[in-house]
């Protein structure tokens, strides 16, 4: 029998269960769902990690329902700009992209940068340029344009404030999303995108398309997609952070997981989760917010998504 896994997230923090509708909780379940069978489904076929990955966090950057790719929250000046990564545990290659417009899937775009460049990270102008090379799939504006985050942005424009996907003073919690999985080949893999934080400024960059801080796979050791407050993320450089316990002091996923979330962000100040896998398939969902839009899937008929704790 084949052993394979995947996980995916769609944002830490989410919406408060307070304000939380049956309707809103199964939209989310539902594109939730969608998008670990179209990830699982392409392990089933011999498909690798990488491929599913990228299969799946494609699906959820489709919807308008998360922050990544149509449904990317608007900057300060009315614009979108997207940042994916893309990782291999198998070869440690990587390709990330950030502060890119008009490409309707920024994780297909970081794949092509892994795949088909010298390099490990384009951002901006550039970035755009090799997507048109490429023949990406691009978008017009009109296509990320959603009225919710319309909304969202009207709140904040004109002002010097920002709103985190996963503040929990706001309701309307939209966030990163990101997905790692194991094929049957025992080779591992992450991808992570979002479209970053409403009303940012100066071309922020969070921690979703830096390697080892928002995104990281060794086969060695485990794969991790990370959601929350970027900039704490980055500092405390959370996906390798885990992977090098793991490596270092030879503790297992689970606890490398809590240990890095529950103690080494919080200490800073930060918030938010992460999903991690290993070579054996074990499967960890941590976070330190009310709640994670999160998903897992294996062939040991595992199958289920979730929002709150409980």
């Amino acid at each position: 029998m084949k052993n394979i896994s995947i996980a995916i997230h769609g944002g830490a923090g989410t919406i408060l269960k307070s304000s939380m509708t049956p309707d809103k909780e199964n939209a989310y379940k539902k594109a939730l769902q969608n998008a670990l069978d179209v990830g699982y489904q392409a392990l089933e076929q011999g498909l690798t990690a990488v491929d599913a990955v990228e299969k799946a966090v494609s699906v959820m950057e489709d919807s308008h329902l998360f922050n990544a790719g149509k449904g990317s929250v608007f900057t300060a000046e009315g614009t979108h700009e997207m940042d994916a990564s893309i990782m291999d545990g198998k070869s440690l290659n990587a390709g990330a992209v950030s502060s890119v417009s008009g490409v309707k899937n920024p994780v297909q775009l970081s794949r092509l940068v892994m795949d088909e460049s010298d390099h490990v990270f384009l951002a901006g102008k550039g970035a755009e340029e090799f997507a048109r090379q490429m023949n990406c799939e691009l978008r017009d504006k009109e296509y990320f344009y959603d009225e919710f985050r319309y909304q969202q942005w009207l709140e904040l424009k004109g002002t010097d404030e920002f709103k985190l996907d996963h503040d929990q003073k706001k309701e309307g919690k939209f966030g990163t999303v990101g997905a790692v999985a194991l094929d049957e080949y025992g080779n591992i893999a992450a991808a992570t995108s979002t479209g970053g934080m409403t009303n940012k400024k100066f071309g922020r960059v969070g921690d979703s398309p830096m390697i080892g801080a928002g995104n990281y796979a060794n086969n060695e050791t485990c794969a991790v997609s990370c959601t929350g407050s970027g900039e704490f993320f980055i500092r405390a450089v959370v996906a390798y952070d885990v992977s090098c316990l793991m490596e270092y002091k030879g503790i297992s996923l689970s606890d490398a997981c809590c240990e890095v979330v529950q103690k080494r962000l919080k200490k800073i100040g930060g918030d938010g989760g992460l999903i991690a896998i290993d070579r054996s398939g074990n499967i960890v969902l941590e976070f330190n917010t009310e709640g994670m839009y999160r998903g897992q899937r294996n062939s040991n008929g595992l199958n289920e998504v979730a929002i709150y704790t409980s």
